[in-house]
């Protein structure tokens, strides 16, 4: 039996891209080797391109209740603003990354996708109908076929290695710690709270969960025994750790804070603590025949601000409908290959600028007027849009496809992601978000009765129509958006009838009927 799409890796990207799937027809199997831990999945904080992106599935409707909203941004930790925004964009939000995955694997049982966690991948072939994953189970080695195969398997990703994809990137002498630990409240881990820098190289403390930040502003009682678990994080470069490998012990964290801080630090009692390091590479293609990776399996750079999660979704959002779309026969032609085209740019941008980040906070002395300057720069508002987009990874805009007949394709708004405009239907009140939930094309008509009513005839099967009164945010009387919530094609003035069928059929194949 030949599976559609085996994704592998359980994790936030691969358990994102399984859902797209399944909201499309198609129904995935994923398959880890384990299952995944809180050090595995650290994050704490979800930047405003993650939150847009789950926005777009439904998904705040009920995480939103579960976290808690952070009405500031970073960048190299330079604060910046993020409600001087022109355009509506959500804030970061307080959420750890655990829940999401535990939230993802609920929408999945719903949806009958079955994830495997006892499955490692060790061999891989592919043929021009498939590729054919080896496995070690507990049962014993099994194969595993399927039409196509993705790698959503992380930094080390076996996949990655197996299929002979190729990297480009460079590692550099930095070591650090990062872990969970235990510690009565009025400790003085406490103080490490805020973010502060120190030539030696950085402390890092923030609540473990939503709710300790909200106890820290006297919005929610402490708890009855006076314990709460916070995140510790430390990082020092130009040097390496004696033993990469040994596991990390309480004396050596207390150590590693007193030699960064000068102070001597409480660090209460360790939940688990786990190494990291700095390297930024990048897989040089994204496909190899039948064969995909999306996520860490396809970039890896320093964790700041989010960006590697925000980048690894927006891989899955990109992938999904692409690959169900091949799978149902309506992809056009090249259809798949608009993947690597897309996606690779904007990883290289991502790991970009996180190497910029880094030489902003490394040598701290060295890179102090630099820092100093961009500090007076981010008061501008233009400057403080541009550094909170690139931070929440919400800048990228994808290649611009050349004219074709009438109407816009080089509209202002082609190849961005709309923002999350309020709407006025006959229905009644809804947003751009709400519309893309089913994860479906969406012709979005402005224009007040200008655009022809059998203009989109044959794509009923993929596409919603919805007219709405123009919005004042949205500069177009015509927006075609495609399932991931990227313009396609957008036209001011509802005229371009053939420049909006050579869009429909560039992104959404032959009209039936």
């Amino acid at each position: 039996m030949s599976e559609d799409v085996v994704v592998v890796g359980a994790g936030t990207v691969g358990l994102m891209l399984a859902h797209e799937l399944a909201l499309a027809g198609v129904r995935p199997l994923v398959l880890d080797r384990v299952e995944r831990t809180a050090r595995e999945a650290p994050a704490l904080a979800l930047n405003s391109g993650v939150v847009e992106l789950l926005a777009r599935r439904g998904f705040m409707d009920v995480l939103g209740e579960r976290g808690i909203e952070f009405p500031a941004a970073q960048w190299a930790y330079l604060w910046l603003d993020p409600e001087r925004l022109r355009d509506p964009h959500p804030f970061t939000f307080g959420l750890p990354q655990p829940l999401l995955e535990a939230h993802l694997r609920e929408a999945l049982a719903k949806l009958g996708v079955e994830v495997r966690c006892d499955h490692e991948v060790v061999g891989l072939r592919q043929d021009e109908a498939g590729a054919v994953l080896e496995c070690v189970t507990p049962a014993g080695r099994r194969e595993v076929r399927g039409r196509f195969v993705v790698g959503c398997d992380g930094a080390g990703s076996a996949v990655r290695g197996l299929a002979g994809f190729e990297e480009s990137g460079e590692e550099f002498p930095f070591w650090g710690i990062h872990g969970e630990v235990e510690v009565e409240i009025g400790s003085n881990l406490f103080a490490h709270l805020q973010p502060v820098f120190h030539p030696a190289g950085s402390f890092i403390v923030s609540p473990s969960e939503p709710w300790v930040l909200s106890m820290l502003l006297g919005e929610t009682p402490a708890p009855a025994d006076g314990k709460v678990r916070l995140r510790v994080l430390t990082g020092e470069f130009g040097v390496s750790p004696a033993d990469g490998q040994a596991p990390v012990t309480a004396e050596e964290l207390r150590e590693r804070a007193r030699w960064i801080t000068g102070q001597e630090t409480d660090i209460g009692e360790p939940k688990w603590l786990d190494r990291w390091g700095y390297a930024v590479r990048q897989a040089t293609e994204y496909r190899r025949g039948r064969v995909f990776l999306a996520g860490d399996a396809a970039h890896v750079h320093f964790p700041l601000g989010g960006v590697a999660l925000s980048t690894g979704l927006e891989d899955a959002v990109n992938l999904g409908w692409k690959l169900a779309a091949e799978l149902r026969g309506r992809a056009p032609e090249g259809l798949l290959d608009t993947y690597h085209g897309e996606r690779h740019p904007a990883g290289a941008r991502a790991c970009r600028s996180t190497q910029a980040q880094v030489f902003l906070l490394h040598p701290l002395e060295r890179a102090e007027p630099l820092r100093e300057l961009l500090a007076e720069l981010v008061e501008f508002e233009d400057v403080n849009e541009y550094f909170v987009k690139l931070g929440g990874g919400l800048q990228d805009r994808y290649p611009v496809p050349a004219e074709d007949g009438e109407g816009e394709a080089g509209h202002e708004l082609t190849g961005v992601r709309l923002p999350d405009h309020p709407l006025e239907t006959q229905a009644g009140p809804t947003s751009v978000a709400r519309l893309l939930h089913g994860a479906r094309g969406v012709l979005l008509d402005l224009s007040e009765g200008e655009l022809p009513a059998d203009v989109v005839a044959g794509w009923a099967d993929r596409l919603d129509v919805v007219t709405a009164r123009p919005c004042a945010g949205i500069d177009a009387a015509v927006v075609l958006l495609r399932p991931d919530g990227r313009v396609a094609w957008a036209d001011t003035k509802a005229t371009g009838r053939s420049g909006l069928r050579a869009a429909l059929e560039r992104w959404f194949g032959a009209p039936t009927g």
